[in-house]
């Protein structure tokens, strides 16, 4: 098969209509984390200090449910084919834009779908049995190894700010409502439409809030030269609760993801791709 003929396949099976189905059953499974992830971090906010408020923990958590490995199962399905997805946007989608917009925009692809690839390994290691390491483990471990590079400093400092880009993108994306574009015009109309919006705004911007917060551990990291000190979200929200008023920052945050997963459940109803 030719690069051309490939590339005109690529194309056809993006514009299906199946893959609607696809991305909803994706986008399902995305929201079912974030509500997780949202009543792990109100646990955390109220005291409770069991299980990791991010999408690892999610998963265990999920596990631990009546019927667990199935929605396990479930979950990590819905994550490879939401990642197939993006793959497929990375290389053949966004062809409504061009130049440099579509070129950004296949860009986010790719990363969306390392996210949500790395969700789904999560999801099989948790029902394969090897998913009880701590994340944080990985996280300092990945830091060490960067900190012993030639200018290895510098590097981590770069991935903060790569992360902390991300967060601001997704706080600006949520004040502007620019995640609008990803839902059919109806979706956002009348009442019901109008909470999807605040739904929308809301999570996305406790989801930018919670990256930030990640960043700055990476940039703390970089600067003190001590790995151990970086982490990901549910070590960014142990830190945000130790501050004064901490627990309601951590209890916002919660509150976000959980708005966040209910409008995934909106955006897989009306999504427009």
């Amino acid at each position: 098969m030719t690069t051309g003929s490939a590339e005109s396949a690529a194309r056809a099976v993006d514009d299906h209509p199946a893959m609607d189905h696809v991305a909803r059953v994706g986008l399902v499974a995305f929201g079912v984390v974030h509500l997780v992830m949202g009543w792990l971090a109100l646990r955390l906010s109220f005291g409770d200090p069991g299980g990791e408020a991010d999408s690892s923990g999610a998963v265990r958590e999920l596990a631990q449910q009546p019927f667990g490995e199935a929605i396990v199962w479930a979950v990590g399905l819905g994550m490879i084919l939401l990642a197939g997805w993006q793959v497929l946007e990375a290389a053949v989608g966004h062809r409504r834009d061009d130049g440099v917009k579509r070129l950004r925009k296949r860009l986010a692809s790719v990363g969306k779908a390392v996210v949500y690839g790395a969700i789904a390994a999560s999801a099989l290691k948790v029902v394969a049995g090897s998913g009880s390491s701590s994340k944080k483990d990985g996280t300092t471990s990945a830091s060490a190894t960067l900190l012993d590079l030639p200018l290895g400093q510098l590097i981590v400092g770069l991935v903060a700010l790569g992360i902390a880009a991300v967060g601001v993108y997704l706080v600006y994306k949520g004040a502007t409502e620019r995640f609008l574009k990803d839902i059919e015009a109806g979706g956002a109309s009348g009442r019901v439409g109008s909470a999807y919006v605040w739904l929308g705004k809301c999570g996305y911007i406790a989801k930018g809030v919670a990256i930030l917060g990640v960043a700055a551990l990476f940039g703390y990291a970089a600067a003190t030269h001590e790995p151990d000190k970086s982490g990901g979200i549910d070590e960014a929200l142990r830190t945000v609760l130790d501050q004064p008023f901490g627990a309601v920052a951590t209890g916002l945050v919660g509150a976000g993801f959980i708005a966040f997963g209910l409008f995934c459940f909106a955006w897989a109803r009306h999504i427009d791709r």
